[in-house]
């Protein structure tokens, strides 16, 4: 399991990019990933933030390895496209369905990927998600990262539990940046046609 919020140097990133970032109390859209990565949300502790756009782009210095994550780099593209991380930030909100990663034989295991994990871990995915819209999480669209098997199961727990309105689905990063990177752009304009 990768937790990074156990580690204080973590958690004061966390502290100092949340403050940055998010010290008012405007309602903002939530974006659901699978689950934190090794290189990115399991290592910062912030969704699709690896430490190297955590310190240049997002300006919270760090002293943890400096690995590049894939999902991380389609990202803050699409973050740069949108305006920055200022603006966006002030109106979306990142997580994941499950907040906690997994590996398994040194690699990233997705939550559905297990079928045990999945019906083990549905308990705390469920109370997360109704923890985080406490925040003031605008209810009305959510946008899926995943668009398989991350849409089909937040699709499923939303009909038994009415979360949200809408859930709208879209390519993942990791998809994007390993399968469609010469298409790039074109998937950065689907995103804004979609928070549009």
């Amino acid at each position: 399991m990768l937790n990074p919020y156990q580690e204080a140097e973590v958690f004061n990133l966390c502290y100092r990019f949340y403050t940055q970032y998010y010290a008012d109390t405007n309602p903002r859209s939530i974006i659901l990933g699978i689950n934190p990565g090794r290189f990115g949300g399991g290592l910062t502790g912030i969704p699709f933030t690896d430490p190297i756009k955590l310190q240049t782009i997002c300006g919270v210095e760090n002293d943890l390895s400096k690995k590049v994550e894939l999902s991380a780099d389609f990202i803050y593209l699409m973050i740069k496209a949108y305006g920055g991380p200022s603006r966006f930030y002030q109106n979306f909100y990142f997580s994941s369905v499950s907040p906690l990663g997994f590996t398994k034989e040194g690699k990233n295991l997705n939550y559905y990927d297990d079928k045990k994990l999945t019906e083990r871990l549905t308990p705390f995915i469920l109370s997360c998600i109704s923890q985080q819209l406490l925040f003031g999480i605008n209810t009305k669209t959510a946008y899926c990262l995943g668009e398989g098997e991350n849409y089909k199961f937040l699709s499923k727990l939303n009909a038994e539990h009415h979360f949200f309105e809408n859930i709208i689905p879209l390519a993942h990063p990791r998809f994007i940046m390993q399968y469609k990177r010469k298409s790039v752009n074109q998937y950065i304009d689907a995103y804004m046609k979609a928070f549009n």
